[in-house]
């Protein structure tokens, strides 16, 4: 029996590590990681210079976000997180980020999320 090594997460790392080689948070404009799972979708702002997190929104808390009557694991709950990351990070005066899709297809959940975040007011 033969181990199959490329996997579709192995690639999704592959994508990944290209990326961050070119994408880079600072503390004027930090870095908007994106991860999705088959339920939810997890959004934060990092700051590589220092390896924080500055704050960080997800549908794990759906009151947070206001999904309390709708599926966390769809279009429009990524939208509302999009959303909800731009107002917290606009209340703590940071307008300008660098989006990281953290290897993921930009297409469906994804760019829903950084849609919710333009909207709101966040520029990248």
């Amino acid at each position: 029996m033969s181990v199959q090594k490329n996997t579709r997460n192995v690639a999704r790392i592959r994508r990944q590590e290209r990326v961050r080689k070119k994408v880079r948070g600072t503390p004027e404009r930090p870095r908007l990681c994106v991860f999705r799972s088959a339920k939810h979708i997890y959004a934060q702002l990092i700051d590589d210079d220092q390896g924080q997190t500055l704050l960080s929104v997800s549908t794990i808390e759906p009151d947070s976000v206001g999904l309390e009557d709708v599926y966390t694991g769809n279009a429009e709950a990524a939208k509302r997180v999009g959303a909800a990351i731009a107002r917290k990070a606009l209340a703590r005066n940071i307008d300008s980020v660098v989006f990281d899709r953290n290897g993921f297809l930009y297409h469906g959940r994804i760019k829903a999320l950084a849609e919710g975040a333009r909207e709101g007011g966040l520029k990248f």
